[in-house]
């Protein structure tokens, strides 16, 4: 190891920054050994079974829950934001081409650009905490009406304009389909947004938070949010459990189908997670809002599930592995009528006021993120050789 006269650096620092503290925050933590995770002071899986997208929201951003005269002051403020502006309307056809083979989150990164550019979002170093707020309240309205009309335009279909009077988990459904959802499929996709909206610094939100303390504008700190996520080692895909489940197809099926995985070391998808060292409450969450609908994918997803567990405990005992969030969102998903590839996009569609809050609160700190890196290459000087 190289000396340097740069920063002081400590060797204890692990690969990735796992598990260093880099800020202090009064958003929410994930506490990985009790399969505890919470948004301000309140439990999220709590708030996911008790209350409507819009009051997280705002508890998000504001750092209480709406009475009823605010809840409604919010979303009246945030419902008219849901239309995008008309140059990125005009713009969205040809993204949604460019971007076809990749799908609407990659187009979602372009999107947001354009948003920014046309809605005339300044840098947050120059802005005061109102207008910081106005241009993220204005990212987080569009961001389902982009992925949604994103998706159709990729189908030849096109796009639904978002209406006012719907909650705004109905709206994105309705936006994707056409049609005005089911109450209770609109209510188990809205648990679902509720409990990703936010889970302590990940990949995307650190992300944010260090583009957010170099003052960029806060679309610019939520195009990078939605690259980090677009990684497989971070954003995963739920509809790769549900690939698992069509390849086992039947109960009976199971257990040769998870031995042999087992056996020959392969993950199983839907399975582990980096944080939670016991059940991911997210998943036992979801598991009762699809066993509330009931039917064969749900019976086989249930068995899979206590399988994989127990063939486990045989095979690789001491090797604990439970289903993560991604296992049964992918159920209630397919359940509720997304396509498949909207699965994904429809995680950053609430993770984004998430992302926006992190933005908000590294907004109010003027210190760029800025850690070292320690060099490992030829020690330098080196005498420069002669051109050739």
């Amino acid at each position: 190891m190289h000396s340097t006269n740069g920063p002081t650096l400590s060797p204890d620092v692990p690969r990735g920054l796992a598990g260093v503290v880099v800020t202090d925050t009064e958003l929410g933590d994930v506490r990985g050994r009790e399969g505890f995770y919470h948004y301000r002071q309140y439990s999220a899986v709590e708030l996911a079974e008790s209350r409507g997208f819009e009051d997280v929201w705002h508890l998000m951003f504001h750092g209480r829950l709406p009475d009823a005269a605010e809840r409604g002051a919010f979303l009246a403020e945030t419902a008219p934001l849901r239309r995008l502006p008309d140059a990125v309307r005009a713009a969205l056809p040809g993204v949604a081409r460019t971007c076809a083979p990749s799908g609407p989150l990659a187009g979602l990164r372009s999107a947001l650009s354009l948003l920014g550019a046309s809605a005339g979002f300044r840098p947050v170093y120059d802005l005061g905490p109102e207008e910081r707020r106005a241009d993220a309240l204005a990212a987080c309205s569009a961001v389902p009406t982009l992925l949604a009309a994103l998706h159709r335009l990729g189908r030849g279909l096109e796009p639904v304009e978002p209406r006012e009077d719907l909650p705004h988990a109905a709206n994105y459904l309705y936006m994707l389909t056409g049609s005005e959802p089911d109450p209770a499929r609109a209510r188990a996709v809205e648990r679902y947004l509720v409990s990703t909206v936010d889970h302590g610094f990940n990949a995307s939100t650190f992300t944010a938070r260090v583009i957010a303390s170099t003052g960029a504008d806060v679309a610019a700190c939520l195009v990078g949010a939605v690259g980090a996520l677009s990684g497989p080692l971070h954003g995963g895909a739920p509809s790769r459990a549900l690939d698992t489940l069509d390849a086992i197809g039947t109960p009976d099926r199971a257990d040769a189908w998870i031995r042999e995985r087992v056996l020959a070391g392969e993950r199983i998808m839907g399975f582990g997670h980096p944080v939670y060292r016991t059940e991911d409450p997210r998943s036992r969450m979801l598991r009762s809002v699809a066993e509330d609908f009931g039917g064969p994918l749900v019976e086989l997803a249930v068995e899979v599930e206590a399988r994989v567990e127990a063939l486990l405990a045989e095979l690789k005992p001491g090797r604990e592995l439970r289903t993560n969030v991604e296992f049964y969102a992918g159920v209630v998903m397919e359940l509720c009528g997304l396509p498949r590839e909207m699965f994904t996009p429809t995680f950053c569609a609430a993770r984004v006021v998430g992302w926006s809050a992190n933005i908000l609160e590294q907004a109010r700190d003027s210190k760029i993120i800025r850690p070292a890196a320690r060099y490992v290459g030829p020690r330098p000087p080196q005498p420069l050789p002669e051109a050739c």
